[in-house]
């Protein structure tokens, strides 16, 4: 999988420190689009690389599970417009020219990063950009287990020289390092050790923003989360107290307001499986 220059030094660290391998199940992840428009999540990577390659509506949701081992990324394209042959583009997130993705999300996108092993490390990152709220919530796991991501709307707080406008509608926030390519934005040559690269103005207002995630390469490492025999709800648009349920280990389980979960009574289950409308993926890794 080919990461831009800008997000590769966390993203190595979250491949090497997940030295674990889970042995006794694969992972869940629900999708859910809480956002008035729909998108088209894009999905990388693995040896069966499938991409993404459907819409979801708003309210709409989808699952796939990733087996043992799996490293890769969950964001949103927006404004997508493909034709009956699945051939398209979109205004942010684009990856390729097709429905399904061929190459990694362009930035600017807010991405979802997992490293799934004993222990899982999971982190949401900016440092290629927002275009959308992403929140990332464990589902019945061990350990530290709490949500990761960003609730805020960035683009209400982009700086002038970060926005990206279609029809004067701003889509995106650009991060320092894809809006001016210097290598101290970048984290890049005499700025491509912790030491050297520091938090910038305009990293600091991705952090003030969005506290959960990270906002440049070299940013907290506790925006990494640890968490062990868990699955995934992945939420665009949406709040990190929110209450969202997914079928984990034949059960259907939900979160709860501070951070923890509980399993819903049999009562229960009817309302919420029908809230928001769901869709089940094949998706094979």
């Amino acid at each position: 999988m080919v990461i831009s220059s800008s997000s590769f030094t966390h993203w190595f660290v979250l491949l090497v420190m997940a030295s674990g391998i889970r042995l006794s199940k694969c992972t869940n992840f629900t999708i859910i689009n809480y956002c008035k428009e729909t998108i088209w999540p894009g999905i990388t990577a693995g040896k069966n690389f499938t991409g993404g390659g459907f819409a979801l509506k708003p309210t709409q949701s989808a699952n796939f599970t990733a087996p043992s081992g799996w490293s890769g990324r969950i964001w949103a394209r927006t404004g997508c417009n493909f034709d009956k042959n699945e051939n398209g583009t979109c205004q942010t997130g684009g990856c390729g020219s097709t429905l399904k993705c061929t190459e990694p999300g362009k930035p600017p996108a807010s991405i979802a990063e997992f490293t799934l092993g004993d222990t899982d490390y999971y982190d949401v990152s900016l440092v290629d950009g927002f275009n959308l709220p992403i929140v990332v919530k464990p589902v019945s796991g061990k350990g530290n287990c709490q949500p990761a991501g960003c609730d805020s709307d960035l683009r209400s707080s982009c700086p002038p020289e970060l926005t990206i406008k279609t029809n004067d509608k701003i889509m995106a926030c650009q991060s320092a390092c894809n809006a001016f390519k210097t290598d101290e934005y970048c984290c890049k040559g005499a700025f491509s050790t912790p030491i050297a690269c520091v938090p910038t103005n305009y990293s600091r207002i991705f952090k003030t923003a969005c506290p959960a995630a990270y906002s440049f390469a070299y940013d907290d490492p506790t925006s990494i989360i640890t968490c062990s025999a868990t699955d995934y709800i992945v939420t665009f648009c949406s709040s990190r107290n929110q209450t969202e349920c997914t079928h984990h280990d034949k059960k259907l389980t939900c979160n709860g307001s501070n951070g923890g979960l509980k399993a819903i009574s049999k009562m229960w289950k009817l309302w919420v499986m029908a809230l928001p409308a769901a869709i089940s993926l094949p998706v094979m890794f």
